[in-house]
């Protein structure tokens, strides 16, 4: 497994600048400053849109046409009305997003564009610009109301917090841990790794297996019971490789790899069918189009590469 590689979204050139979040005098000069940079994101009324048009709509952003893609940012004094969150400052420039009540339009040279289409073509910096203005677009948008006590909330700290206009109480923003694993093993002398498709995808469509982190459970514990309940298969020794935000709406995906040692009888039905690939056969059934992997811009292209050891050509 290639430990250099960075997982697509788990990309960022921008210091987050979490000290600066709660200063009111700053952030307003910021703002009134030409040279920061603004993200205008697709949005609307929190409720007017449930968790999957929240997806479909907040992941557009306008970026530019052709082989260098990248985010076309605004200033400030041409930016729409709409919730203003802070993103970092890099040094020579403040960035700040802002969730729209209106449709990105396209313009010449440049589209609205989703970070699950462009996340992995655009550079660092617009990287992780993106994705962290998706999350906390994401998460303001369906936390207008305290969780304890139904009251209203309202934004601080510059989109980072909500608090509770009853109670005063903080709120942050909310992150769902998952696990996702490469599961591997030597059989019959040669090394071989376990890809898996959904009931729910196209049937060429394999990738690694993944799951949500159960309460009281640590990553590793996740990680065997994941891939015993879809599949089946015993793993142990699973073995940290990386982890990237993944904002759909609101998840951490933490991959693993983890060696196959036994069998036993899965208990649910999540994956329709499983495969064992060696390196050769996967590199053939990819080019040929047999099988289709995840995009780049997910952690699972980057463990399968990882234990591939390089790049796969997708094929028709």
């Amino acid at each position: 497994m290639d430990s250099e590689a960075v997982p697509a979204l788990a990309r960022n050139a921008v210091d987050p600048a979490g000290h600066l979040r709660g200063d009111e005098e700053w952030s307003a000069k910021a703002w009134n400053d030409p040279h920061t940079r603004v993200l205008v994101l697709e949005g609307g009324e929190p409720g007017g849109y449930g968790p999957g048009a929240l997806r479909a709509r907040q992941t557009r952003a306008l970026v530019t046409t052709g082989p260098n893609p990248r985010l076309v940012l605004t200033s400030p004094d041409r930016a729409p009305k709409g919730e203003r969150y802070l993103l970092g400052h890099d040094g020579d420039h403040a960035y700040f997003a802002v969730r729209s009540h209106e449709e990105v339009r396209a313009v010449t040279g440049a589209g609205p564009a989703s970070l699950r289409d462009v996340g992995a073509v655009l550079d660092d910096r617009d990287t992780g610009l993106f994705t962290r203005a998706l999350a906390l677009a994401n998460w303001n948008a369906a936390h207008g109301f305290c969780p304890m006590c139904g009251a209203r909330t309202r934004m601080e700290r510059s989109g980072h917090v909500r608090i509770c206009e009853e109670e005063g109480t903080e709120q942050f923003p909310r992150t769902d841990p998952a696990v996702i694993m490469l599961v591997h093993r030597e059989h019959e002398g040669r090394e071989e790794a376990l890809l898996g498709n959904n009931p729910h995808w196209d049937a060429r469509r394999f990738s690694v297996l993944a799951g949500f982190v159960d309460a009281g459970e640590s990553l590793e514990q996740a990680v065997a019971r994941e891939v015993a309940e879809e599949t089946g298969v015993i793993v142990e020794e699973p073995v940290y490789v990386s982890s990237q935000p993944w904002p759909f709406p609101r998840s951490l995906m933490v991959g693993y790899t983890a060696r196959a040692v036994g069998r036993t009888s899965p208990t649910d039905d999540e994956i329709a069918e499983t495969r064992w690939f060696t390196r050769e056969a996967l590199a053939e059934a990819t080019a040929a189009g047999e099988i289709v992997l995840p995009g780049r811009v997910s952690i699972a292209r980057t463990l399968i590469e990882g234990w591939y050891g390089g790049e796969l050509i997708d094929g028709p």
